[in-house]
């Protein structure tokens, strides 16, 4: 077996180690120690031993250049590969391990490898374990081996109170960014923590990471890898000293990080270009500050690392201009509109909401919002823009501006009732307020005094019912809310121009508000619908009139999708009358004579008409049909029925025997079906592998690749070649996605691993055997953690199997399938498939919005939804914390 040269990054416990290319610390592979099993480290409670076993094998091997040899593979999801490693003195692993009693032998390990090679290690490995046995060694010894972690500190004030200036010995454990570590305290002998920390006096590029509002990635700051990796190299599982300081304003740990040889990393970040000094941390290092300040300089002069461009000239502040509030986004973000009906969204300078993801702030969110709103919305302001963020992915380009009401500052009320913090701003930002040291003074005042979000206790959480979720519901509440006359209510969201969502704040209700006594134009819900003549003119008026506003309601009855059925008066006025007095709605006589508002909304509808407006731009009175009404009755209020439904499709019965052969981070499958495809795919395979040992084959890409190109791709995982399509194309880094069109999977390469795929090997010989698939009856989580472990789970429980799959559907490109899968060996009825097993696990959900060929399947929608049931009960994955449907 072939032998490579590696440097060891990190030990993830005491048989696996995380191994570095020496060249390109970025090209790693994780090696699990052949035939042994160490103790786990688990965040719910350690096993026995683990962490002395695991830092057995980090104090060895972290930081190490070794050589290392695969040994065996198990070919699961993760494609775990297991091997022997060795030091420049002959030292190898796991003998060692296994020799100092930290492993032990798997219950399985002469079954990993039957050759000659491996049966010799292990022979030589149960050796050593018999020894340590005899002697007590590690794990066979009589201490308990129980270490007490605590994987957050639960007041980071107090510790800080404790070991202040004291040095406490930890391990980095993790390296996020240039300034923030996960770093693991040895307190005492049996008793550590982990925490999250922030290197004192410094404030490095961030890396790469996921918004949690929208899931979507937001790139590295520039340099933000680099810091990183410059701090990892020499800090990774490396011993420390950790001198606690301060806490941050974010309850984050901050301290003095030291090595206990090279000393605090900070100057050398700093003199490289990888970090800027940060004002907020100069009390706590005093003097020490000097020093740093000297290192940033040194890399300024020298023009290294963030210092390479031109310091970017300050920006001066806009002219004053004027505009209504349109809408309240958050506590910092609004949507102005000028007079010419154009919309804009600013960002507030220098101010930021209460943070969704502090757990102390994210209580006060909803009332800061409701705060801001209170007091702007519709409301003429005056705004000045300081400065622009461009745009990042997943963000588009924001103004930051200050915004004023009769002469107060908006930022600066916020900050002073403790509903928005001040941003603490890099020394080049272009963008703060210009009254940056005034929101400075204000937020201290304000955590003086308690205020808002400052407050110990956090604001009742106000959570609002759903009446319209059902009819149930609705006819529950309807008997409350008919009773009463002139409801106040808030206009939440503007579903079309005469259906409104609304909350009715001393209800704790939440709405579906339909009025009554008229008819609006529909406007289209997506791009792919065509909006009715003025629908989309009329859904732009409600919202510009009514979004955000305070309203009352007068309820009068429901419908029977559950949406209650009114008034709503705006400013005291009947916003019904309001649409159809602008031509942008027609009474509908039944529902207006039972409204009460006929006189009221025919004389508005006569005054559009003699105006000529919108609806009745082309009205010519002598033309008009006395039957208009009884046309209008067809419709109620924009949302009829849909009329007697066609007899729902029947459920195909299409049978065909299939291998999963990738199942992708949203849950859609690929899978190929087995025939004269896979069996001609066996043989196509076969000639490929030969034809890319000739070496007169591999001549690498005459020029770039392009997206939708076929290719031969050399697969990372097993150094074979494939049938690939370029998916994406990189030419600054000269890589390219493919998608690996025979299985499904997809990964990115180096140009340099492709080559032109042959004629004789094309998609015209055989078409790409992965097809796309989704599962029938289901619909899967929209919460990322249960959508991922419904794709561990679906992975494992069809790896290597030879499956069944119903073709319930075709979708209409003919592209995908709509399959119900059985295992052959376990399914012996209709019921029994992956799919019911899906659902019992917790992992899918039976799918409300079914398509007719699956309304007609009754007998399998019911099991279903017994399985469903039984899940619910036994609080089984997504219902881990109760019925989600309720909320």
């Amino acid at each position: 077996m072939p032998e490579f040269e590696a440097k060891v990054k990190s030990v993830l416990s005491g048989d696996t180690v995380v191994l570095h290319n020496i060249n390109n610390p970025k090209q790693e592979r994780t090696l699990s120690l052949a035939f042994v099993s160490a103790p786990r480290l688990r965040r719910e409670g350690d096993e026995p031993h683990a962490f002395e076993s695991r830092d057995f094998l980090r104090n060895q091997l972290v930081g190490r250049f070794v050589h290392f040899k695969v040994l065996y593979k198990i070919p699961t999801g993760a494609n775990r590969e297991y091997g022997v490693v060795k030091l420049p003195n002959n030292v190898q692993f796991p003998d060692v391990c296994v020799e100092k009693g930290w492993v032990k032998l798997r219950d399985d390990a002469g079954r990993k490898d039957d050759s000659e090679e491996s049966a010799a290690i292990l022979e030589r490995l149960e050796m050593l374990e018999a020894r340590a046995k005899a002697e007590s060694e590690g794990v066979w010894g009589e201490g308990s081996g129980k270490i007490d972690c605590e994987f957050e500190l639960s007041d980071p004030k107090a510790f800080v109170e404790k070991y202040k200036g004291a040095k406490v010995d930890g391990i980095v454990e993790k390296v996020l960014s240039g300034d923030r570590l996960i770093v693991r305290l040895k307190l005492s002998p049996t008793k550590h923590a982990q925490t999250m920390l922030l290197i004192a006096g410094i404030r490095a590029p961030s890396t790469k990471r996921t918004n949690p509002s929208d899931g979507k990635e937001q790139p590295a700051e520039p340099f933000g890898e680099e810091a990183q990796q410059f701090v990892e190299i020499r800090l990774l599982q490396r011993n420390v000293f950790i001198t606690p300081l301060g806490v941050s304003p974010n309850g984050q740990l901050v301290a003095n990080v030291k090595h206990h040889i090279q000393g605090s990393i900070t100057p050398f970040l700093l003199k490289e270009g990888l970090a800027r000094c940060t004002d907020h941390h100069s009390t706590l290092l005093g003097a020490e500050m000097g020093e740093l300040r000297a290192a940033e300089k040194e890399a300024r002069d020298n023009r290294k690392g963030q210092f390479q461009g031109i310091a970017a000239p300050k920006a001066s502040t806009g002219a004053e201009n004027e505009s209504v509030v349109s809408r309240v986004q958050s506590a910092d973000t609004l949507w102005l509109r000028n007079k010419a009906g154009d919309e804009k969204r600013i960002n507030l300078s220098s101010v930021r909401q209460p943070k969704p993801s502090d757990p102390k702030q994210s209580p006060w969110g909803a009332e800061a919002k409701e705060f801001l709103r209170k007091k702007l919305i519709g409301k003429h302001v005056k705004f000045a823009i300081n400065g622009k963020r461009p745009a990042t992915d997943g963000f588009e380009a924001r103004e930051m501006a200050t915004v004023t009401l009769n002469g107060k500052n908006i930022g600066l009320t916020l900050v002073e009732s403790g509903y928005a913090s001040v941003i603490r701003h890099r020394q080049d930002d272009t963008d703060r307020s210009p009254i940056y040291d005034d929101l400075i003074q204000a937020e201290a005042e304000a955590q003086a005094a308690g205020k808002g979000m400052w407050n110990t206790k956090a604001p009742a959480a106000k959570q609002f019912v759903d009446y319209s979720e059902s009819l149930e519901k609705a006819k529950r509440q309807l008997s409350l809310l008919s009773r009463q006359h002139k409801v106040p209510a808030i206009v939440d969201f503007v579903k079309s121009a005469s259906r409104f969502t609304v909350l009715v704040p001393r209800e704790n209700a939440k709405l579906t508000f339909v009025l009554s006594g008229i008819r609006a134009p529909r406007s289209a819900r997506n791009d792919t619908e065509k909006s009715e003549p003025f629908g989309k003119e009329a859904h732009e008026f409600a919202n510009r009139r009514t979004l955000q506003r305070d309203c009352e309601i007068d309820v009068e009855d429901c419908d029977k999708n559950g949406g209650f059925i009114g008034t709503l008066y705006i400013n005291r006025e009947n916003f019904a009358k309001v649409l159809v007095e602008e031509g942008l709605a027609t009474v509908h006589a039944y529902s207006a004579e039972k409204s009460g508002n006929a006189n009221e909304l025919f004389a508005a509808e006569q005054k559009a008409k003699d105006a000529r407006k919108n609806l009745w731009a082309d009205y010519d009175p002598s033309a008009e049909n006395d039957d208009d009404d009884a046309a209008a009755g067809a419709a109620t209020n924009g949302h009829g029925t849909n009329g007697d439904a066609a007899a729902p499709a029947a459920r195909a019965k299409d049978y065909r025997d299939v291998v999963i052969t990738h199942v992708d981070e949203t849950g859609r499958l690929k899978l190929q079906q087995i025939g004269t495809g896979t069996a001609a795919l066996v043989e196509l395979s076969s000639a490929f592998r030969t034809f890319h040992k000739n070496p007169a084959n591999n001549t690498p890409l005459a020029g770039p690749p392009k997206a939708g190109d076929f290719v031969s791709a050399r697969f990372s995982a097993d150094d074979e070649w494939y049938r690939a399509r370029i998916r994406r194309n990189d030419r600054e880094h000269k890589t390219a996605e493919v998608v690996y069109v025979d299985f499904g999977n997809a990964e990115t390469i180096p140009w340099s691993e492709l080559r032109a795929l042959p004629a004789q090997f094309g998609a015209q010989k055989l078409k790409p055997q992965a097809v796309d698939a989704q599962l029938s009856f289901v619909s899967l989580p929209a919460s990322a953690e249960y959508l991922a472990e419904f794709v561990a789970w679906f992975a494992r429980e069809t790896a290597d199997r030879q499956l069944v799959a119903n073709v319930d559907a075709v979708e209409r490109d003919g592209g995908g399938l709509w399959v119900t899968l059985f295992d052959p060996k376990r399914s012996e009825s209709g019921a029994e498939s992956l799919n019911a097993d899906a659902v019992g696990e917790g992992l899918a959900l039976v799918e409300r919005k079914l398509r007719a060929w699956e309304k007609a399947d009754r007998g399998v929608l019911e099991g279903l939804r017994r399985r469903e049931e039984e899940a619910k009960e036994g609080r089984r994955g997504v219902w881990e914390y109760g019925d989600l449907t309720e909320e």
